[in-house]
């Protein structure tokens, strides 16, 4: 199963902007942040095809996964 992944802001440093990854079956978005070694604190928006989804969210083929930080400001 193929699925794009879109890193943002912070989360590319040291990994990448776009991705196709290659998985053997089901895979959750979970599951990715835990691949990427993307703690869970730090994710602000999750979105899979344009829309909210949560950490449970199954992946389909060809899905984008888009994962942004926490924005922080003062």
């Amino acid at each position: 199963m193929r699925v794009t992944i879109k890193l943002f802001a912070d989360f590319r440093q040291g990994r990448f902007t776009v991705k196709e990854c290659e998985y053997g079956g089901r895979i959750s978005t979970l599951q990715v942040l835990h691949e990427l070694t993307i703690p869970l604190a730090e994710v602000g928006v999750l979105l899979c095809n344009g829309r909210h989804v949560d950490f449970d969210t199954e992946l389909l083929e060809g899905d984008v996964c888009s994962i942004f930080p926490k924005v922080g400001g003062g």
